[in-house]
């Protein structure tokens, strides 16, 4: 559920991920799972656009499930909107700490991390979430901005078309905005 929820809040937009949340509330309460519920309380916060409240669920299904990586990367990401940066990564950290083989939070920490003009440390955690999960267009597409924010247009096409290659072909306007990304490289790259 929480994967489907990644994808639909990446590609399809807030109603269908608001219907995935209220699907993971009612399953996490009949299976009387507390840390899931939490965090899908969460995510309905996060939706509506109230980060704080979204981080007080978020602590409590880490305490009710210390090793939930992806209760962390959302609170990190929360801390982000709230304007806490520099104290949003060391729980993008504690999330890869707890759960190394989920490809999210590599890809977040590495997108904040570009944002914050670490290009080459964002490089390295967009291969590392590529190297968990080769198919994430959206991050072949973060990686691509770091590598043109270093200079290496090259390198930023590849990703680029690497991008194309794996995005959902529900996603029209994201690829028109990939393949504009796209011809302008190809204008600036020599041959």
């Amino acid at each position: 559920m929480r994967r489907q929820l990644d994808d639909a809040i990446t590609y399809a937009g807030a109603a269908p991920a608001g219907r995935l949340v209220e699907e993971g509330l009612r399953l996490s309460r009949e299976r009387n799972m507390p840390a899931e519920e939490m965090y899908f309380k969460a995510q309905r916060k996060i939706l509506e656009g109230n980060f704080g409240d979204a981080i007080v669920y978020l602590d409590s299904a880490i305490k009710l499930n210390p090793l939930d990586g992806a209760a962390y990367n959302d609170r990190a990401l929360c801390m982000v909107e709230l304007g806490m940066i520099d104290a949003a990564l060391p729980y993008f950290d504690k999330g890869i700490e707890s759960e190394p083989d989920y490809a999210t939070i590599f890809h977040n920490k590495g997108w904040l991390l570009n944002k914050m003009g670490e290009h080459r440390q964002a490089v390295a955690l967009f291969e590392k979430a590529l190297g968990i999960e080769p198919g994430r267009a959206v991050t072949y597409e973060n990686l691509a901005d770091a590598y043109r924010n270093l200079g290496l247009k090259n390198e930023a096409l590849a990703a680029l078309k690497k991008a194309l290659e794996f995005l959902p072909s529900s996603c029209p306007e994201i690829r028109e905005q990939i393949e504009s990304g796209i011809k302008e490289l190809v204008e600036q790259c020599p041959l």
